[in-house]
């Protein structure tokens, strides 16, 4: 009985790691303008990746998808992180002026009236609370941006792993499949369409992993 629950725990721990990664990992590039922003070494190294022996190894999606995704990222990088067609691309999804073809924030998606700050939003920000969870963002930004929450499913994994399912169940899984299906189809750039085919993946993989059963909201955009 020890070693089962010894093996059972071990097993988990791997389990939270590959989950942290896959946070971790992905979060940078929905968070950071590639030309101007924090995560240079993130688009480097993806640059250089070989995509199938990388995708062998990607936790939870699979792997023919995985490598699809990331070669398609691969090729956005082709030219540089710093490419015009990249970053102009990044701030039309991301940072605008202007209509984003596919707002990254979960309301804009679930929220009857479309709005940032909506009520899931709300219910995030109040689940963070209960939970003792502070932002490290300054507050203009809503807490249901993808890459924040991909940042905080990484957290969550390292240092709240007993929270990580329902967060993923009520607050994550939700919108985010919705919503990078959304961006997939509207954005112009390989780069993009890669990261959004991959972390849609990986996230449903992970809801399958997990054995999560996601009550999905009405969809408004």
């Amino acid at each position: 009985m020890t070693n089962q629950v010894t093996q059972e725990v071990a097993e988990e721990a791997a389990l939270m790691e590959a989950v942290a990664f896959v946070g971790s990992a992905l979060a940078p590039f929905f968070l950071n303008d590639p030309r101007t922003g924090d995560a240079a070494d993130s688009f480097a190294a993806l640059a250089e990746l070989d995509a199938a022996a990388a995708a062998a190894d990607w936790p939870f999606a699979d792997a023919a998808a995985a490598e699809a995704a990331l070669a398609l990222m691969v090729e956005g990088l082709a030219a540089g992180a710093d490419n015009d067609d990249l970053v102009w691309e990044y701030r039309r999804q991301f940072v605008g002026p202007g209509r984003f073809p596919a707002p990254p924030w979960g309301s804009v998606y679930t929220d009857r009236e479309c709005v940032i700050f909506g009520e899931s939003t709300l219910a995030l920000r109040a689940w963070m609370r209960r939970a003792g969870i502070n932002r490290t963002t300054d507050e203009r930004t809503p807490e249901d941006h993808i890459g924040l929450m991909l940042a905080m499913l990484a957290f969550l994994a390292q240092n709240r792993p007993e929270l990580v399912d329902e967060y993923l169940r009520d607050h994550l899984l939700t919108w985010a499949p919705h919503y990078l299906e959304v961006l997939e189809e509207a954005t112009t750039h390989p780069f993009y369409r890669g990261l959004a085919q991959l972390t849609r993946a990986s996230l449903e993989g992970l809801g399958a992993a997990r054995e999560l059963s996601v009550t999905l909201p009405r969809f408004y955009r």
